[in-house]
């Protein structure tokens, strides 16, 4: 007995200092909400005053003027339209004059651009022209150094003449070669007639 009176005593303690707890924190809530209502209450009202006031002002605004109408519009009405009819031409002729030279500036553009277009022969011209003149098998280093000193002003790298070579190859303009780790290429007029020299003198054996 004397051991579960204390338990009972520190559980309705514990509880106690909770429901104190959430009372203090309830009671701040409404105070809140309630000061929260009060000031938006405030604003109703001002709200609603206001909205009274504009709408005297405007039934005061609105009196007047429909007195006064009738009497203002008809000497100020008619000169408006024609102002605004003496003026239409002038932009209109603005306008014709200011796309008529737009024109003939674009029409001396146009032929500019198609003088500017580039001569002279291709890289894939010149390796093919290359390989066409070459009896033996040639790397890619080797006719991207030789197509450099004939053409000094274009600027031919190996790695672009590599991949010339291996498009004709692809569509049979060219005919690839290995020797060890090395490929070499020729042209298939080149090729052909290297294969009938070798025939050749089995033949007459």
């Amino acid at each position: 007995m004397s051991e579960t009176a204390p338990s009972t005593t520190e559980l309705t303690s514990q509880y106690s200092t909770r429901v104190t707890g959430d009372l203090e924190s309830n009671l701040k809530e409404q105070e809140r909400l309630s000061g929260e209502i009060e000031a938006l209450q405030g604003q109703l009202a001002a709200l609603r005053h206001d909205h009274a006031v504009l709408l005297n002002v405007q039934q005061v605004l609105d009196t007047p003027a429909t007195a006064g109408s009738p009497a203002t519009p008809p000497g100020a009405a008619v000169p408006a339209p024609r102002k605004k009819k003496a003026a239409a031409p002038h932009e209109r002729t603005g306008t014709r004059k200011s796309t008529a030279p737009a024109g003939k500036k674009a029409g001396k553009k146009a032929p500019a651009k198609s003088s500017t277009a580039p001569s002279g022969p291709t890289l894939v011209e010149l390796v093919r022209e290359h390989l066409a003149g070459q009896r033996e098998p040639r790397s890619a280093a080797e006719i991207s150094t030789e197509l450099g000193r004939q053409h000094p002003d274009r600027t031919i790298k190996a790695t672009v003449v590599r991949t010339t070579l291996e498009g004709l190859v692809a569509r049979n303009q060219a005919q690839r070669t290995k020797q060890g780790t090395s490929v070499f290429y020729t042209s298939p007029d080149a090729s052909e007639s290297a294969a009938q020299t070798e025939e050749s003198p089995q033949q007459a054996d």
